[in-house]
């Protein structure tokens, strides 16, 4: 296998990693009501109450928070199903440099740019929706392990563009 060619497969190898991770994230979007009283019950069968008391406080309380929203405003939920369309949509966008990598790197840059992005945003705005610091945390993660792909994927880019580059003369 020629040096293009594997630089090819590990670039779409990793983009479809980064994708279906994607995918799932947006789509645990769609269900959250149900997902936390499965959340809550697993959670209970596990005894993590007497373990984890805080963590479990909290999830009792997003949950009852999500119910009391499904019960009389169900509406507000809909805002949720737009947060998983846009990651389904965000996804769609990986296609571009799935099919043309050079070509297309700024939606590799993009991506990172909107990893870091959920840094100050988790930051900013957790503290004013009253989210637990420790909860932010999880969140910016996303932003952390989300970059690791696109920064590998941007590299490999980098290295198969050099590569088809003419030779200075």
């Amino acid at each position: 296998m020629s040096d293009r060619a594997a630089l090819l497969k590990g670039i779409r190898v990793w983009l479809v990693t980064f994708v279906v991770c994607l995918v799932l994230s947006g789509a645990t979007a769609f269900p959250l009501v149900h997902e936390l009283r499965w959340t809550e019950s697993g959670l209970r069968a596990l005894s993590v109450p007497e373990q984890l008391p805080g963590l479990m406080e909290w999830i009792s309380g997003v949950r009852d928070g999500l119910d009391a929203v499904d019960t009389k405003y169900p509406f507000v939920l809909y805002g949720t199903d737009w947060l998983a369309f846009a990651h389904l949509v965000i996804a769609v966008a990986f296609y571009g440099p799935y099919r043309d990598p050079v070509r297309n790197i700024w939606v590799v840059e993009f991506g990172m740019i909107a990893c870091a992005g959920i840094i100050p945003l988790a930051l900013i705005c957790g503290p004013i929706r009253g989210i637990p610091f420790w909860w932010s945390l999880i969140d910016m993660s996303f932003g952390v392990f989300g970059v690791v792909p696109l920064y590998v994927v941007r590299q490999k880019i980098k290295r198969l563009e050099a590569l088809s580059a003419p030779a200075a003369a």
